[in-house]
């Protein structure tokens, strides 16, 4: 494998490409999902290929907070997290009408008791570096245009260009798709999204507010309504601290089931208009425009494995119903596709090989198939109709119990095995309900 020093930005990685190059595995999309995929299978002994479209560092509409579900895979990746740049916090705050709570990260053995918040502008930039470190082959600034695939179907590749509209061609046995919401690949593989799937629609903003960024707490507002109307939004708003003296503030909401899409735009300044003048959440102390994007939520394509294709991150639609949470799910569905691949490239081509890819899917149904299953239904029934507000209403605010089980709930932090009462209980919930068939496509 081709050496990089760690402390070389992946733009300076070596760019110049040849008509064909070859791997054992092809990365498309160079965000949390792909170099995380790519450094675990860079780790084990893999040659892979990671392709990005743009050059590092750049601009991602993201929150930028993190969960300590996401910290735990920065943590197996080995990033320092306690280099400049990163900002801790100690839970989250929520806001409803009258009502405010502090709730504290839960100290559990699978996870760290802390959250972080860092800028995806060079967050993505500091997980190619360990891609590449590690002895991933970076090919910035080449766009994938479509897959190459044999007289069977199966893909043996991607045709790209480059910036310079080059044209260019990979080969590999395998493919991991983590292109982000537009599926690009999986569509040109036939891979279509599921229509009863929601997908919900985030717009975030930068400000300057030095004492906002300072917080310890991520703070969510529950009590939005639709510009104009007593409407509850599907969804809530956010102001994270950036540590920086900025403040990244959004929100993500779902279509409501009556009245549609909300004007996110309006929202946000209806929203903002009501939060003390002294944060500073106002248009002379904004930074940049009011950016969107689309979440892909709750396994919203399906199958996430055929003819030789993974699909990891927004992808395969694995943001969380629940909280529109995507960066841990992207890491970590990154490491099983990277485990799957390495463990499939140690047997021949056939038969054998084929039933260790198909077991990709498999696995993240273990991990999330009940939960994501439940946070469909809730979002269908509860979230999409009236939003988070009924909730967190003033008997669930004014219990510390309830608060910590609904906060644990939406963010997925449970031990297993239980060691609380909390986790016997969520974890018993999700048990109940049905698993999700693994669709498969040969």
């Amino acid at each position: 494998m081709r050496e990089t020093t760690p402390d070389r930005s992946p733009s300076d990685a070596r760019s110049d490409h040849g008509p064909d190059e070859e791997a054992q595995v092809i990365v498309v999309g160079a965000g949390p999902a792909g170099s995380a995929a790519a450094f675990h299978l860079a780790r084990a002994g893999v040659d892979v290929l990671l392709l990005e479209k743009s050059h590092f560092p750049r601009e991602k509409v993201c929150g930028d907070g993190l969960t300590p579900r996401a910290v735990h895979q920065l943590i197996r990746m080995g990033v320092d997290i306690k280099a400049p740049g990163w900002t801790r916090s100690r839970g989250m705050r929520w806001v409803a009408g009258k009502h405010q709570v502090h709730i504290d990260w839960p100290a559990l053995g699978r996870y760290p008791d802390f959250g972080l918040s860092r800028s995806r502008h060079d967050f993505d930039d500091i997980l190619a570096r360990h891609a590449v470190a590690a002895g991933a082959r970076l090919r910035p600034g080449v766009k994938v245009t479509e897959p190459l695939t044999d007289r069977a179907g199966r893909i043996t590749g991607v045709t790209a260009t480059t910036t310079e509209k080059e044209p260019l061609a990979f080969h590999a046995p395998i493919v991991i798709a983590a292109d982000g919401a537009s599926a690009r690949l999986a569509l040109a593989m036939g891979l279509q999204r599921d229509r009863n799937r929601q997908i919900a629609t985030a717009a975030r903003r930068y400000y300057r507010s030095p004492e906002r960024s300072a917080e310890e707490y991520l703070e969510l507002w529950a009590d939005l309504r639709f510009p104009g109307s007593d409407h509850y939004l599907p969804g809530y708003g956010w102001i994270f601290p950036m540590g920086d003296g900025r403040v990244n503030v959004g929100l993500g909401a779902l279509p409501h089931r009556r009245h549609g899409k909300a004007d996110l735009r309006a929202t946000l300044d209806e929203w903002l208009a009501r939060t003390p003048e002294h944060w500073g959440l106002r248009e002379e102390n904004a930074e940049g425009p009011v950016r969107s994007a689309a979440l892909p939520l709750g396994f919203n394509r399906h199958p996430l494995y055929t003819r030789g294709l993974l699909l990891v991150g927004d992808s395969g639609g694995m943001i969380s119903p629940w909280n529109g949470e995507g960066i841990g799910q992207a890491m970590e569905a990154g490491e099983v596709a990277a485990e799957t691949a390495a463990l499939a490239l140690a047997l021949p081509r056939g038969a054998r090989r084929e039933q260790v890819l198909h077991g990709y899917p498999v696995e993240l149904n273990r991990r999330w198939g009940r939960y994501y299953r439940l946070g469909n239904t809730a979002a269908d029934l509860v979230f999409s109709r009236s939003g988070f507000q009924p909730v967190l209403n003033r008997y669930v605010m004014g219990s510390p119990f309830l608060l910590d089980t609904l906060a644990r709930l939406l963010t997925n932090l449970t031990d297993k095995p239980s060691h609380d009462l909390i986790d016997h209980l969520l974890n018993g919930v999700v048990r109940l309900v049905p698993e999700p068939k693994v669709r498969r496509r040969r």
